[in-house]
């Protein structure tokens, strides 16, 4: 109970949504406003030769896109700030899901003119089975977009979960004059590109001032939308968001900067704390004196020149201090670290101590994989990071066979950070890549050739899922591996899959085989769901 005062001035949340919604402007917006950076990058633009501060690897810059969770901290109003920008790509769809677990809250930026879209529902299904708190900011107000009231309706159709606009616009496009803040009462009048607005504060809708400064025609819509939605809408409530029943609203700009600080300041107040977190043996609660922590994702060459690989560690309980020696449980041995970093984005910074909610860059000689637990000496492993069943599977192949120990660790590193999934066929020893994206082949390509002189190139195996496989049985497994051989490997901790060719392949074994479990995660020890 001893850093409760450090536990409760930390937020740690994740910025998602479908690609080009807007979220990595969103995110350098907060960062603008935190001190954090002085000038924000122009994501995608080619006038500008700068790009966003959480986009760091070269084939990001060339696509415009996030393709690896950035970690970055500031402090705002006193509170700090762990803000966790993930890829939107669906491609790198397993990455966000990772990041997910290492988070206590969600802003989902939502676009207003495509409305859901479908990567957008698949983040919201990862965040409703791990109840995670979300708030919606609804983004490009300054496009015609979908009409408030009607992506309200759809946000709740689409995402099967309430909400409660806690701010509401005035007009959108070319005729956007503000947006109306409800939960403080204050009105923001729309200019572009201004780089800290100012708020009035309207006390009462029926207030003249309204009239003067949006006109008397916006300002009787105004006055009639947000009764509309008082009447509609339950009133707000901090438990209901919190217990993840419940996603607040609000609408503004990033682009033009505009909302953002309502949006910030909103979440710093009714954001939860460091959640409590489970492990095999049981709940870890933040408050706890000892410390306990786990990774949740591993990237290698984070600078180019320097061949360095960090672990993110997320701070579960206690009190993180540098050259302490913590107990790594999977290898059941103590480690210390000299040179912990805090990050904005490609920037460290030594940090001497990190309390719950914080997020650590541990340099790493090959000790971590994604889900390593590290404790005061509990044997316990936090739950929930696994690995789930590719959808696209391909053979590695060697271009330059005087490369092949360079290829080796080029993918031994990669696939240890999460990026895709690496799997040895029994038959062959074929290395097979899975992912659950095409894009992937392309950045694993580009970063073995750039990063460890590897060429490669990929043949397309005819997989539908690498499913993994136990067995009471051990008869009944042996006789399956016997005749399955042609379809079976191991995944890189030496666990049996099955290589399903098709879903009717995986349905009839399934069926022929009752005593044969097929997990569709690598969680399996803890999973009670099974294809």
């Amino acid at each position: 109970m001893k850093y409760n005062e450090e536990i409760n001035r930390r937020r740690t949340f994740a910025i998602i949504s479908h690609p080009d919604a807007g979220k990595t402007t969103l995110t350098e917006k907060f960062l603008l406003f935190g001190g954090a950076i002085q000038v924000a990058g122009a994501v995608k633009s080619n006038k500008i030769k700068k790009h966003a501060t959480s986009d760091f690897m070269e084939i990001e810059k060339q696509r415009g896109i996030s393709v690896a969770t950035s970690v970055m901290c500031f402090e705002y109003n006193g509170v700090q700030v762990n803000l966790l920008d993930t890829p939107g790509h669906k491609d790198f769809a397993e990455d966000t899901y990772r990041t997910l677990t290492a988070v206590d809250s969600v802003i989902l930026v939502v676009d207003c003119v495509k409305g859901v879209e479908e990567q957008t529902k698949k983040l919201m299904e990862v965040c409703r089975m791990r109840q995670t708190p979300v708030i919606i900011f609804i983004n490009k107000m300054d496009r015609d977009g979908k009409m408030p009231f009607d992506l309200l309706d759809e946000l709740e159709q689409n995402l099967k979960i309430k909400v409660r606009p806690l701010s509401w616009p005035i007009n959108m496009g070319s005729s956007f004059k503000g947006v109306y803040n409800i939960y403080d009462q204050t009105l923001q009048l729309f200019q572009a590109k201004s780089k800290d607005d100012e708020k009035m504060l309207i006390a009462d809708l029926s207030d003249k001032l309204l009239d003067r400064e949006v006109g008397e025609a916006d300002a009787n819509q105004l006055r009639q939308d947000v009764e509309l939605v008082e009447g509609v809408y339950n009133q707000f409530e901090v438990n209901d968001y919190r217990e993840g029943h419940l996603a607040p609203v609000f609408f503004g700009s990033a682009m033009n900067n505009f909302g953002v600080r309502e949006l910030l300041e909103t979440f710093i107040r009714i954001s939860p704390t460091p959640l409590a977190r489970e492990t095999d043996k049981r709940e870890v609660a933040p408050t706890e004196d000892k410390f306990s922590g786990f990774i949740f994702k591993i990237h290698a060459n984070l600078d180019p020149r320097h061949r360095d690989r960090i672990a993110f560690m997320r701070v579960c309980s206690g009190k993180f201090e540098r050259n302490t020696f913590y107990h790594h449980v999977r290898l059941d041995k103590d480690v210390r670290f000299s040179s912990p970093f805090s990050f904005m984005a490609r920037s460290k910074s030594l940090v001497d101590d990190a309390f719950p909610g914080d997020v650590v860059g541990l340099f790493d000689t090959g000790n971590f994989k994604i889900g390593d637990t590290l404790t005061e000496g509990e044997n316990m492993t936090f739950k929930g990071i696994p690995s789930f069943s590719p959808e696209i599977f391909k053979e590695v192949v060697n271009k330059d066979p005087m490369k092949t120990k360079q290829l080796e660790k080029g993918l031994q590193q990669l696939t240890d950070e999460g990026v895709a999934q690496l799997f040895t066929q029994n038959l062959g020893h074929k290395k097979i890549i899975g992912t659950v994206g095409e894009l992937q082949f392309e950045v694993i390509q580009y970063r073995l050739l750039h990063e460890y002189g590897a060429s490669v190139s990929f043949v397309n195996l005819p997989y539908y899922k690498a499913c993994w496989i136990t067995s009471e049985d051990k008869v009944k497994m042996e006789e399956f591996c016997r005749f399955k051989q042609s379809v079976l490997g191991n995944d890189k901790e030496g666990n049996l899959i099955y290589l399903a060719q098709s879903e009717w392949y995986l349905n009839t074994e399934r069926t022929n085989n009752p005593a044969i479990k097929f997990h569709f995660t690598s969680e399996f020890k803890n999973d009670e769901e099974q294809y």
